[in-house]
């Protein structure tokens, strides 16, 4: 668990990692520009990390609430700028 750990925490696409009770030993949060990014980061690191036996993998389409939450903008206003780095 712990090289496994090591070798997550390197990944420079890596905004979150938690050990956690249930099915899973790890949880990731990963910030890519795409989905060929995404592809390339699992396929060629994540997978070839010794100690990794599988992966599960859930794309977030909109975030209602925490630190990713970047609001609505009010009618009539342009984005913020963090609003158009969408």
């Amino acid at each position: 668990m712990d090289d496994v750990v090591q070798s997550l925490v390197n990944l420079d696409n890596l905004e979150e990692l938690y050990e956690v009770t249930g099915e899973f030993d790890i949880v990731t949060l990963l910030s890519c520009k795409d989905i060929e990014e995404f592809r390339d980061i699992l396929k060629n690191r994540i997978m070839k990390i010794k100690g990794v036996k599988s992966t599960v993998s859930s794309v977030v389409l909109k975030a209602y609430k925490g630190p990713r939450y970047l609001g609505e903008p009010k009618a009539g206003q342009p984005p913020s700028a963090k609003q158009a780095r969408q």
